[in-house]
């Protein structure tokens, strides 16, 4: 495992700076997260890439003696490699080479559990190998059909191979076309019920699915490595117990630094859900070194999605800071007071419950700065109308005329409160 980095990274203003051992160790766990041993990682300065092989010749010289006499079959370089120093390298070595790219996308690829996953992996693995079949397999530039008198030399090997790559992509597009429009359907469904949607969202192994279980009581899949959850999961769930507000709570997969665009691209139709949020809960690991750039590597994302803090109609954010269980006593009340100064922090363990109440308590006090009170008559005839502000609603107080009539005061929120006005063709102004 190989992570080139410069003597001193750059910087980049208003970003937190990711330090290369802790990229180094990132890069590691990808790798064991496909279950492949990982037999020495390493370091290697690059103060100036080199375009044949990235890392300078006598590096390349002295790691090539160096894989020889580790017995490795697979170097992993935490980079994008161009094609021709992915070939160079895996010449001079005498091994295969891959990069950051492809590893994530092994990882993908190994983690999809539904049709629609494996759909979105294949799709982000088309584009990406199509990028690089120009510069890659030159030795496919030969002729091939056609007799020159018949009008023309036929096409090239590269060039049937680009039109099967875009056949399938475009086959694969038509599907996951009815895969939105099957997750659009459903959330029309889900705003027929007046509750808001709440998306975890965070750097992968921050513990969203911990969180996601915790709050759900439910079972999904939780583990110690990256990548763990790559298909969405949505229930509902009651703030504060029985009697609390009625919310959808969605988990998403988890992001990464240097994610691949097409990746992006490729599980949009996931990330719908995020974009389609009343609400949005971003899981961060407190406990890890670089939480600062991982903050900053989701909410770059996030941008992409057009719901990150740079965008002007972006949903309400709470930062949920987990995993403070790993940290010494004086660092945890550091955190605990630096998130009760802010109602948009919540510091918590997801594993252990501590802060759990606390941020449900925050979720309902942010939707509820969104929510409207009405008052509303309704005549002995509308219970159904009555029976619905009680099961949607919270009732303020309740007064009954000799008549039969009910004057409520009502507090709801704007998702159910439009679908109370469309139900009973109210119109509250």
């Amino acid at each position: 495992m190989l992570h080139p980095c410069r003597s001193q990274p750059a910087r980049v203003p208003g970003r937190a700076e990711r330090q290369p051992a802790d990229s180094l160790e990132e890069a590691v766990g990808l790798v064991r997260a496909i279950g492949v041993a990982v037999a020495e990682s390493r370091l290697v300065p690059c103060t100036r890439p080199v375009p044949a092989t990235l890392i300078g010749r006598g590096k390349v010289a002295e790691l090539a003696a160096r894989v020889q006499e580790l017995g490795c079959e697979l170097v992993v370089i935490d980079a994008a490699l161009s094609p021709v120093q992915q070939r160079n390298l895996e010449r001079a070595w005498g091994v295969k080479v891959i990069d950051r790219t492809s590893l994530i996308l092994e990882i993908f690829g190994r983690r999809a559990r539904t049709r629609e996953g494996e759909l979105q992996v294949e799709l982000a693995h088309l584009t990406w190998q199509r990028s690089r079949l120009v510069r890659s397999w030159t030795h496919l530039e030969r002729q091939r059909g056609g007799f020159g008198f018949l009008g023309g030399p036929g096409e090239t090997q590269i060039e049937a191979d680009r039109r099967l790559i875009d056949d399938r992509i475009a086959h694969i597009r038509r599907q996951l076309g009815t895969v939105t429009r099957t997750r659009a359907l459903h959330r029309r469904q889900r705003e027929k019920a007046p509750f808001p949607v709440i998306a975890l969202v965070g750097y992968t192994n921050a513990g969203k699915s911990t969180l996601f279980n915790r709050l759900t009581r439910s079972g999904t899949l939780v583990a110690d490595m990256l990548f763990a959850t790559l298909d969405p999961t949505m229930r509902g769930l009651r703030l504060g117990g029985g009697a609390g507000r009625k919310v959808i709570l969605s988990d998403t997969v988890g992001f990464i630094s240097d994610l691949p665009t097409d990746l992006v691209a490729a599980f949009r139709a996931t990330l719908e859900e995020v974009r389609s949020a009343d609400l949005i809960v971003h899981v961060r690991d407190i406990s890890h070194p670089d939480s600062e750039a991982q903050r900053a590597d989701v909410e770059a994302i996030l941008d992409q999605l057009g719901v990150g803090p740079a965008c002007a109609k972006a949903p309400p954010m709470i930062e949920a800071w987990n995993k403070i269980d790993r940290l010494d006593t004086a660092m945890r009340e550091t955190v605990l007071n630096r998130a009760a100064r802010d109602q948009h922090r919540v510091a918590l363990s997801a594993l252990t419950g501590a802060g759990i109440a606390e941020l449900c308590r925050r979720i309902d006090a942010v939707l509820a700065a969104e929510d409207r009170e009405i008052e509303i008559t309704l005549g002995p005839e509308e219970g159904r109308a009555l029976a619905w502000l009680h099961r949607n609603g919270r009732i303020l107080s309740r007064k009954s005329d000799a008549a039969g009539a009910t004057r409520l005061s009502v507090r709801l929120d704007p998702v159910a409160l439009a679908r109370f006005e469309k139900a009973t063709g109210y119109r509250v102004s």
